[in-house]
């Protein structure tokens, strides 16, 4: 398959494009107000036909309510994955998620916070995008003072203790929060979901994840002099550390701001970039956009069936976790045989 891609990426990227836009086509139309094709098509074109009117109901389904969620999990889907590619590219290890930075369980405490003290949900948002950008800062500052020692190592065992401290302060929380109304909001927001975005949360988010994913997208070539020997990448002129920094500021960003708004959301940063890595191989310049269409694709998909397969709407991250964890030990297996 890389040998195919590598050959004919127009056709590979072309057919990536069409089942995100499939998938876009899908998420539109099912749901617990399903809208028909035909109807779909009817509020499509009166958005160019100013004589042309669809109900009010389909309307407000469709442009309000579904429109603004797919394209808030398109853009999460597609920065965490990009997150996700761009940390196993860094670290050099295929194992290593978004997370791995204490990232999600310093929002996870954040949101813990608000939710504690009954604050409103921009001050969750804003407390769960504050608490993961701090982990990260914490973390990078242990990994800066480490001396004669290997500095992939120490972020990556640095973000695994802070992860972990924040994680019990975590678990403080929901054993002293009431537990008629606090405890389910903490525990719902820990599982991810897109049940409260609108139009006001995809024009927050929208600017931060562009912001984030475009110097990913841009510097995804350093990725690859990233991969070899240490020597070998700053005989290239490649300033290492500094490198490191930059892309570990944007996946930060990228991860922290989406976290904030739809909660902790698993496995699409650890899984996503595998599955593209065996479509294209491991050359950043194809795996990134390809990771980039595949994570929006398979979060989108992830939440259209969180929100039509029960009677209620599922936490996303249960899904994403039934999904994941399967398809990566069949990863696993796959790779020893």
């Amino acid at each position: 398959m890389p040998y195919f891609v590598q050959r004919n990426p127009k056709v590979f990227f072309t057919s990536l494009v069409i089942l995100l836009v499939g998938t876009i086509l899908l998420s539109l139309n099912v749901g617990k107000f399903p809208i028909s094709p035909l109807q779909l098509g009817q509020a499509i074109r009166c958005v160019f036909e100013t004589e042309c009117q669809t109900p009010s109901s389909v309307e407000t389904v469709l442009w309000y309510i579904r429109t603004p969620r797919i394209l808030v999990a398109c853009l999460v889907g597609a920065a965490l994955a990009a997150a996700g590619a761009t940390y196993q590219g860094m670290f050099k290890n295929p194992l290593v998620s978004p997370d791995i930075l204490g990232v999600s369980s310093g929002a996870g405490l954040g949101a813990s916070l608000a939710i504690f003290y009954n604050l409103p949900m921009f001050y969750v948002q804003l407390f769960a995008f504050t608490g993961g950008i701090l982990a990260v800062l914490c973390v990078s500052m242990v990994g800066s003072r480490s001396r004669n020692q290997d500095p992939i190592l120490v972020l990556v065992l640095s973000g695994i203790a802070i992860g972990s401290l924040l994680g019990a302060g975590i678990s403080l929380l929901k054993i002293l929060a009431d537990p008629f109304t606090q405890l389910p909001s903490i525990t719902f927001w820990l599982l991810g979901s897109f049940t409260a975005v609108g139009v006001k949360e995809l024009s927050q988010l929208a600017p931060i994840l562009i912001f984030g994913i475009l110097p990913l997208f841009l510097l995804r070539w350093r990725l690859n002099l990233l991969a070899l020997e240490e020597d070998e990448a700053k005989s290239l002129g490649i300033p290492i550390q500094r490198t490191r920094y930059i892309l570990i500021i944007f996946t930060t960003l990228c991860t922290a701001s989406a976290v904030s708004i739809t909660g902790i959301i698993g496995w699409v940063g650890l899984l996503v970039p595998h599955i593209a890595r065996l479509l294209v191989g491991a050359n950043f310049i194809l795996l990134l956009p390809t990771s980039l269409l595949l994570g929006a694709s398979f979060l989108l998909l992830t939440d259209t069936l969180a929100r039509t397969v029960a009677s209620i709407e599922l936490p996303i991250g249960i899904l994403t976790s039934a999904c994941g964890a399967p398809f990566f030990l069949y990863l696993l297996l796959r790779g020893r045989k």
